[in-house]
């Protein structure tokens, strides 16, 4: 039987919010403390606050020059101060050959760590990973772990969350065994016949052997071999595997590799490693390939946060994220600004999305008063080797990122920094290339910061492209950062036409998607460059869902208090926008999707433009049956090669058919929008219908209200009530809307643009849960939900 155990510490933890001189001390009393499960983001519980953080600052990354008030930029949820976390450690008897780990996957910010009242260990970085050996400070009887988080004030451009957001585990081995993250698999030579995987295995003690077996897929053994010389305390094998299957988003395959440690026959240890066989290349001319074929990534970049669940991770939600992007299309993730979690790649490595991994918002030189420039000269190389250590047997990643548009793009001082950040990540994974991205371009062109690194990422700035790809020997752009183009779901503006920080009495953004930011772009610009550029190597847009925090254009703009930005909404409801990119992304299934909505009371005989995003060239516009006729994708602007618009109809209430044609005129799919009458009943639809009965699986439902005749009413606003009955419990709510101050927690909240999403959380036991969902004067609904082990 092997000598390891490792257990997710997330129940019986007492948490309080502020300082308490003794809460350190084995015996301090937090009797009266809040009971709290790990992961915990403490803030997002409310409520919002204009004040916590209301700031007088100008906002040098949007151009900003004059300082004006900002709210909402992190949220306006109570983040800022400090809290504490204490939980008695039910350990076996611990044998004086073994030892015990706490890993702590990210805790926001600042984690002091105790053990009965003293400091055994300690991190700045609230995004990091960290492990602590607490072996020699064990007490026989019972003890006590404490953790310490400070978030100050002015620490983050986003909301960063708050509490022990990600895993806390405790890890009991013998002495004798493999260090924590001391397995590297690389994959150096892959050809169709056979793999040859690289397995660098670090070793604590001496004379032992080590055995590592591969499975595959269905844990089927494919190869065996043993180490019993080691190079100092590392076991260094190449193992071969007859006909790979190769691991892409097209095709996730992975493979486990189980290493053994023997002392004697003694079983020491043994680990699993989930791993892929790929290969990755850069090239000038070429672009990027994966396995040998070039593409161009898809991508979106993704802050850390779940909407109304906050910081705190949850699988269940990060995987619906992931589908909701699969069906888009989009094959690659940003972790933008800041280190993934272990559950999001775990997720990428299933789910197939290469992945981005980037690590800081800033260098030495500060964008925010209390920002990562307090800790980057200290900090910073032991910030990338946790990074990559934990986290470099992922296929999914593809590339590491050193920093996002940092202040020290300007100078020798920053060329220099940039140069010893890259060469850390070489040291550590010397197969995986660097990249930053740089919103600067024409300092960068100039400085050699640019051309220093293995990928050049710009951050916008797409007119910069062609002079940057000559300024740059690399002879590829990543497009690092892309659009930053602004929407409201369902919410439509007159007249429609492009504009740059266009603000409403409403302080929401047009969905018709021809609103974006000063500094940035349409998306059909970016995709010209994608389209008609081979040396443009992919992109990743901002961003693939909204978040918590920075509400441009509306930073002086109270309530506004989470992003615009993204193709899915706060609460995961695709925008609009999401079907542009689907109609680009998807190559398996075709997309038609028509906007705006159909029901405009009062603007009869007004023009009222009609967009189609869709996969065919070529469709027919209806109105009560009326042809308005057909439009073509063609290249005389962006927006005509891309989308399919009517820009002179005259509404009038009825019934709004589009008829996508073929490449020979021939109808073959349709969609329409009806009129919709007096709202009538409430309807729901749940993203599962069976989840585990774990104590933290979600279903998503979908709340959404139609006529008498089951058309969906898309402007109805009116507050509902939720109940949960039987085996789970209601666990939040969200609308998508950026100015709403309702609680996440609490059973109701109003519609928004017709739709809310009800969040519903299994318990232990295995059963039926009920949702039950009410409106004044709607008929009212419920769905049910299998809790199963």
């Amino acid at each position: 039987m092997a000598q390891r155990t490792e257990i997710i510490l997330d129940e019986g933890w007492k948490f309080s919010k502020g300082n308490f001189t003794d809460a350190a001390l084995q015996k301090f009393d937090d009797t009266k403390w809040q009971t709290v499960r790990i992961p915990h983001d403490w803030a997002i519980s409310g409520p919002f606050d204009k004040e916590i953080d209301k700031q007088v600052t100008a906002i040098t990354q949007n151009g900003e020059t004059k300082p004006t008030e900002k709210t909402g930029r992190t949220g306006a949820l109570p983040y800022i101060g400090e809290g504490w976390y204490r939980k008695k450690l039910a350990l076996p008897i611990i044998k004086p050959t073994q030892k015990v780990l706490v890993q702590i996957d990210g805790a926001m910010s600042e984690p002091r760590v105790y053990l009965n009242g003293k400091l055994i260990g300690e991190w700045n970085y609230g995004y990091n990973y960290f492990y602590i050996d607490i072996t020699k400070d064990l007490q026989s009887n019972e003890n006590v772990l404490a953790i310490h988080l400070n978030n100050r004030a002015k620490s983050s451009r986003w909301y960063p969350g708050a509490g022990l957001y990600r895993n806390v585990h405790l890890i009991i081995k013998e002495e004798k065994s493999i260090e924590q993250w001391g397995i590297t698999v690389t994959t150096p030579v892959v050809q169709t016949e056979f793999a040859k995987v690289n397995v660098k295995t670090k070793l604590n003690g001496s004379n032992l052997h080590l055995v590592n077996q591969v499975l595959d897929h269905q844990g089927k053994q494919v190869a065996i071999d043993t180490v019993k010389s080691f190079f100092g305390n590392e076991g260094d094998q190449n193992i071969q595997i007859r006909e790979p299957k190769l691991w892409s988003p097209e095709s996730p395959y992975l493979y486990t590799l189980v290493s053994k440690v023997y002392d004697g026959n003694a079983l020491k240890d043994e680990v699993r490693t989930r791993f892929g066989i790929r290969t990755i290349n850069f090239q000038a001319g070429k672009g990027f390939s994966l396995n040998g074929n070039v593409r161009k990534f898809k991508g979106v970049c993704l802050h850390h946060d779940l909407g109304p669940l906050g910081a705190a991770i949850n699988v269940a939600a990060l995987r619906r994220q992931l589908t909701i992007l699969k069906d888009m299309g989009c094959d690659a993730i940003r972790s933008s600004h800041n280190m993934p979690s272990p559950e999001q790649l775990e997720l990428c490595d299933e789910m197939g999305f290469m992945f981005l991994a980037e690590s800081f918002d800033e260098w030495a030189k500060a964008k925010v008063e209390n920002g990562y420039h307090l800790y980057f000269n200290t900090d910073a190389e032991k910030d990338i080797v946790n990074l990559v250590k934990a986290n470099k047997n992922h296929p999914s990643i593809v590339m590491w990122s050193s920093g996002n548009e940092v202040p020290d793009q300007f100078g020798a001082e920053g060329v220099k920094r940039a140069k010893w950040l890259q060469e850390i990540f070489h040291r550590e994974d010397p197969t995986r290339p660097v990249t930053v991205g740089m919103d600067q371009v024409k300092a960068t062109m100039q400085s050699g910061f640019g051309a220093l690194l293995d990928i050049p990422g710009l951050n916008y700035r797409v007119h910069l492209y062609e002079d940057a790809n000559k300024a740059f020997p690399q002879g590829f752009i990543l497009g690092s950062e892309t659009a930053s183009t602004l929407s409201s779901r369902g919410v439509y503006k007159f007249p429609v036409i492009k504009a740059k920080d266009k603000q409403y009495d409403d302080f929401q953004s047009s969905s018709y998607d021809m609103e974006y930011c000063s500094w940035s772009n349409l998306p059909d610009d970016d995709f010209v460059m994608q389209d008609d550029k081979p040396w443009v190597i992919g992109e990743f847009v901002w961003t693939g869902f909204d978040y918590l925090g920075e509400p441009t254009p509306y930073d002086n703009s109270w309530p506004s208090r989470s992003s615009y930005f993204g193709i899915s909404d706060l609460a995961g409801l695709p925008k609009d926008r999401y079907y542009l990119y689907r109609s680009r992304w998807n190559k398996s299934e075709p997309t038609l999707h028509l906007l705006p909505h159909w029901n405009w009371a009062g603007r009869e005989g007004e023009i009222t433009p009609v967009f189609v995003y869709t996969s065919y060239d070529s469709a027919e516009l209806f109105l009560n049956g009326k042809s308005l006729g057909v439009r073509k994708k063609d290249k005389t602007s962006p927006q005509n090669r891309y989308r399919l618009m009517w820009m002179d109809v005259k509404y009038q209430p009825g019934i709004l058919k589009v008829v996508a044609l073929d490449a020979q005129g021939k109808p073959v799919a349709e969609e329409k929008i009806v009129t919709a009458g007096k709202p009538d009943r409430i309807i729901l639809a749940a993203d599962r219908n069976k989840i585990k009965a774990d104590g933290r699986d979600l279903s998503f439902v979908t709340v959404f209200v139609v006529d008498k005749d089951g058309n969906p009413c898309p402007t109805e606003n009116q507050s509902l009530k939720f109940e949960v009955k039987g085996a789970g419990k209601f666990k939040a709510v969200c609308n998508g809307d950026a100015t709403s101050l309702e609680s996440f927690e609490k059973p109701t909240m109003k519609l928004f643009s017709g739709k809310l999403v009800v969040l519903v959380e299994s318990n232990k036991k295995a059963g039926k849960m009920q949702l039950n969902v009410y409106g004044k004067g709607l008929k009212s609904s419920q769905i049910e939900i299998n809790t199963v082990h």
